[in-house]
This record gives C-alpha cells, sequence and structure tokens, in this order.
C-alpha cells in the first residue's frame, strides 16, 4: 500500500512540475518569432476586439513576397487546403484533414462572411471572415449578438530586403478555463501551421 501511494505522489508531483513549467513558458508562447515592435504594434482587426483577455502576437520572417504568401492562406480550411499543421494530431482529436501541397486557384475566391472550417463537420465552429486586405491581411473570428468575441489575424509585412514578416495574432475576449488549457496544445499547432505556410512560400519559388 504504501508503495501505491508513492507512486500516487510521485505522479501528483509531476503533474504539478509540468503545469508549472506550463505556465512558465507561456510568455514565450505567445510571443513567439514576435518582436517587440510587432507585439506593441497596432494591426488590421484590433479594432474588433478592443479588450481581449487572451491576446498573442507571433511570427516569422519567410523569404517570399506577400503577394507569394497570401494564396497559402486564403486557402486555409479543413474543407480546402487544410490547416498545415500536424495531420496526425488532427486525426487525433477526430478532425482529420489534408494539407495542401500547391495553390489551388478554386479555393481563392475568399470574401468577407465566408466561413473557414478547422473540421469538416463544422465542430468547433468554423472561423467567419471579418476582413480581408488583399496580399496584407486576413482576419476571421466569432461573433455573439453581432460583437466579435475572438479573432485571428494573419498579416503579411513586406521588408526592405524582399522577405516578408507573417504576423499572427489573436485577439480573445472570452472567460473560461478552457481557453487557458488550449494554448500550450494551441500553440504547437499554430507553430506548425505558419512553418508549414513558410515551407510552402518558399519551396513554390525555389528559395
Amino acid at each position: 500500500m504504501k508503495k501505491i501511494f508513492k507512486l500516487i505522489g510521485i505522479l501528483v508531483a509531476l503533474a504539478v512540475l509540468a503545469v508549472l513549467v506550463i505556465i512558465a513558458l507561456l510568455p514565450w508562447m505567445d510571443s513567439w518569432g514576435a518582436t517587440d515592435e510587432e507585439i506593441a504594434a497596432s494591426l488590421t482587426g484590433d479594432e474588433l476586439v478592443p479588450s481581449p483577455r487572451l491576446f498573442y502576437t507571433r511570427a516569422v520572417t519567410i523569404n517570399a513576397t506577400p503577394e507569394e504568401i497570401y494564396p497559402w492562406i486564403v486557402q486555409l480550411g479543413a474543407d480546402k487546403g487544410g490547416m498545415y499543421s500536424y495531420t496526425w494530431l488532427e486525426g487525433l482529436i477526430q478532425c482529420p484533414q489534408t494539407n495542401a501541397d500547391r495553390i489551388h486557384e478554386e479555393w481563392q475566391g475568399l470574401k468577407v462572411g465566408d466561413k473557414v472550417l478547422m473540421c469538416k463537420n463544422d465542430m468547433p465552429p468554423g472561423y467567419e471572415v471579418a476582413k480581408i486586405e488583399p496580399t496584407h491581411a486576413i482576419v476571421m473570428g466569432h461573433q455573439t449578438d453581432g460583437t466579435w468575441t475572438d479573432v485571428w489575424q494573419f498579416l503579411l509585412i513586406p521588408q526592405a530586403d524582399g522577405t516578408t514578416r507573417f504576423v499572427v495574432r489573436l485577439r480573445n475576449s472570452l472567460d473560461g478555463w478552457f481557453w487557458d488549457a488550449i494554448r500550450p496544445g494551441e500553440f504547437i499547432m499554430m507553430r506548425r501551421m505558419m512553418l508549414t505556410i513558410k515551407e510552402r512560400a518558399e519551396g513554390a519559388y525555389g528559395r
């Protein structure tokens, strides 16, 4: 019996340690790749959720122009080009999809009001496109009674050296433990998405 209690104590201690490590890493996750200037910048879509409870800004440099990167973002969606993340993990959470490895012209007509599905069965509910600035920004989110409760902002910012900063920002005003609990997993999936878009855009033009 003492061995069982000892084992339980070790498992509890490990669980607490894991939680503490995750909490300590959250600031790094929330600002992964982003500069202080990018984190502080006012970006397209910020005005839709002016007082977020959760907020992050992540970024990566892509050796391609905004015009070359933008089509990959336009075709995001479980029913289109996929989410460019870990397909094995998407399958594990019952959200199987295929990530496109080329630009599909039939998926390039994204417009305000369209749905971007996370899963093909629309569970969880897909994102609604709120704003589009061609080759610069796509903003999507969810509304309740006409008020945006959260937005996901995809920004392409050209640099003087010919590269592009791909900046992704989230602003979420919703309360509840669920949104905090999924943050580490969401970071893992989002980081893979950003890196896959970088790889696709650079690879398509031999860079």
